[in-house]
């Protein structure tokens, strides 16, 4: 804050004493606030808005993974932007690399290389050393743990200092602080996209940030330079031969060695191309005992390969109305977004006419298959519920603004929805999935696929998707969670509903809680349930203007945010078939729909 910024706030520093001090003072001045930190471990500060007579949130921290303490470790870099969102800095290498490839980066990084300075070798007089030299990176917040030089005055003077101490890791000089130098390993360390500070790293003079890895390659390639000079008419006539391959009739990439070249470029460290018949193997030749399921792509089978690991393999099926663009989509995708609540894919297979997903399995397979089973339904209860709903509700967060690519799933059902040992949620399926560039909000499409019943009006009608098509299959699925119920076909006391329109009665005679699941009647309190539903119903209104967005929806989920007043869904009420007006009497509900795929050519 500049000392032009005008407001109650003050903030107050003493670069000497390291002490930071920032206050408020309302007393000559319309403004009302309060701090609060929430369950969740969130800081927010809410201010009094006169105009709505309610508290609006004005500023919360942390707001993305990068802001909480030491998420990348000593000498690991985080940018919630990237994907993943820790690096090292130049001249170190994971600790451990099998940890950081699972996305666990808290052991941080180690030097490749020893400083010179810190060797303890014995030269003689007239050896030289090379000196040390400093890596220099910007846009960066500073690490903790750093030293205050409160006699040096410029940034000439800093380097110098730390040049001169081989016991300085990094130094960094900050207007208008000045001098900061580290002693200690670097952590917390952050880089923006803007604003930040110079910050300059020692590394050893011979590795300014090139891995062990690509010097051995560099060594490899040359000597191989010559091998490749004698092969080059043989390679060039397999290019061309390979060139006829990759462009079909319709402009598609044929599932040839092309494709092949192409995944192995890319920077996905854990992404594999698997062999076809070690997918056999694994499957024991597909077998029908091994089948976990059948979605709209083909079916999925348990695998488990040579090191025991167990994988979920999903092959396209000839027959399927998805193909190549919808398998290039989910292996783009999914291989550039890490996230606890999104699916892992761990690799490939394109050989011949065979196109196949791996994926890390997950025990307790799909949602679907405990909510809408009336045997096993009663193993989620609310608590359960209520974690899956928010671990989606996190994902979804995810894909529209904490990753490094805006994602709209447009295919976000029960049965897209799989569960760990823990029953914690991870989200599937993004072969429909679509990018959003910069700050595009809606896009147009005149090919309307995804799911009757989780379809929002907007992209039925028009073939326009946003966000908020997520944002309204988000609250179908929030209202079936709670209900156990499909939210196609149900019928009550003679009349058609589906399940919004039958929520939405039932919430608008103060029935809400009428609509859980008689399965967790007895482990759900009525008001988190009328908290729940409301969310859901705002989730579906018909217009997309009025719906939250996730992260509303989010914070609406824990109790950080007001509720305002859903305006009603559109729906149609039609009488029940003759044959159904003897359980109509008796006000049951049931569902009869089992269609759970579509795909509709807009006009």
């Amino acid at each position: 804050m500049q000392s032009s910024y005008s407001s109650s706030f003050t903030l107050q520093q003493d670069p000497k004493q390291g002490t930071t001090y920032f206050s408020a003072d309302t007393d000559n001045n319309s403004f009302l606030a309060y701090a609060f930190i929430s369950p969740g471990g969130i800081l927010a500060l809410m201010t009094w808005d006169y105009g709505s007579n309610s508290w609006l949130k004005n500023s919360a921290t942390p707001s993305n993974s990068c802001e909480v303490y030491g998420t990348c470790g000593p000498f690991g870099i985080c940018n919630s932007i990237n994907s993943p969102i820790c690096c090292c800095v130049k001249g170190f290498t994971p600790q451990s690399k099998e940890e950081w490839n699972r996305g666990i980066w808290t052991r941080g990084c180690i030097r490749e290389t020893e400083l010179n300075c810190q060797k303890n070798t014995s030269r003689s007089p007239s050896t030289q050393v090379k000196k040390d030299v400093f890596v220099h990176m910007n846009q960066m917040k500073v690490p903790d743990s750093a030293e205050y030089l409160s006699d040096i005055r410029d940034v000439g003077g800093c380097q110098s200092w730390c040049m001169n101490n081989c016991s300085c890791l990094a130094y960094s000089y900050v207007r208008p602080i000045g001098c900061l130098v580290w002693a200690k390993d670097l952590i917390d360390f952050q880089e923006f996209s803007t604003a930040g500070q110079d910050v300059y790293i020692r590394v050893a003079h011979d590795n300014t940030g090139m891995s062990t890895e690509a010097k051995l390659l560099i060594s490899i390639s040359t000597i191989l330079g010559i091998m490749f000079v004698g092969t080059a008419i043989f390679g060039l006539w397999k290019w061309r031969a390979s060139k006829r391959d990759i462009t079909d009739k319709t402009g598609e990439m044929s599932p040839g060695n092309a494709w092949k070249d192409q995944l192995k470029q890319k920077d996905a460290s854990e992404f594999t191309l698997f062999s076809f018949s070690s997918l056999l193997l694994a499957t024991n030749n597909f077998d029908a005992t091994n089948k976990l399921g059948q979605g709209g792509f083909g079916p999925v089978y348990m695998g488990m390969l040579n090191d025991g690991k167990e994988i979920a393999v999903k092959r396209l099926s000839s027959s399927s109305g998805q193909g190549m663009d919808e398998f290039k989509n989910e292996i783009v995708l999914i291989s550039k977004l890490q996230h606890r609540n999104l699916v892992r894919l761990m690799g490939c297979c394109v050989e011949g006419e065979e196109k196949i997903l791996v994926y890390e399995f997950l025990s307790n397979k799909s949602l679907d298959s405990f909510l809408f089973d009336s045997k096993r339904k009663a193993e989620l209860n609310w608590d359960t519920r209520f974690r899956i709903i928010q671990g989606i509700a996190s994902g979804l967060l995810y894909l529209h603004r904490d990753s490094y690519l805006r994602v709209i799933h447009r295919d976000l059902k029960a049965s897209n929805i799989l569960l760990d040992e823990k029953m914690n949620p991870r989200i599937s399926d993004f072969g429909l999935a679509r990018i959003f560039e910069g700050t595009q909000v809606l896009l147009n499409t005149h090919k309307v696929v995804g799911t009757l019943g989780y379809m929002s009006p907007e992209y039925i009608m028009g073939g326009i998707f946003s966000e908020k098509s997520d944002v309204y299959s988000f609250g179908a699925l929030l209202l079936e969670i709670v209900a156990g119920k499909k939210n196609t076909s149900l019928y009550y006391s003679g009349q058609h509903f589906n399940l919004l329109s039958y929520a939405w009665q039932l919430w608008s005679k103060d029935r809400g809680p009428d609509l859980r699941d008689e399965a967790i009647v007895n482990t759900c309190s009525p008001s988190e349930a009328m908290r729940c539903i409301q969310v859901g119903l705002l989730c579906v209104q018909d217009q997309m203007t009025d719906r939250p967005n996730m992260l509303s929806v989010v914070r609406m989920l824990s109790g950080e945010s007001d509720l305002p007043q859903p305006r009603p869904p559109t729906f149609t009420f039609q009488r029940g078939n003759p044959s159904h007006d003897n359980e109509a009497q008796g006000e049951s509900i049931f569902s009869v729909n089992t269609m759970t795929n579509s795909v509709v050519e807009g006009r």
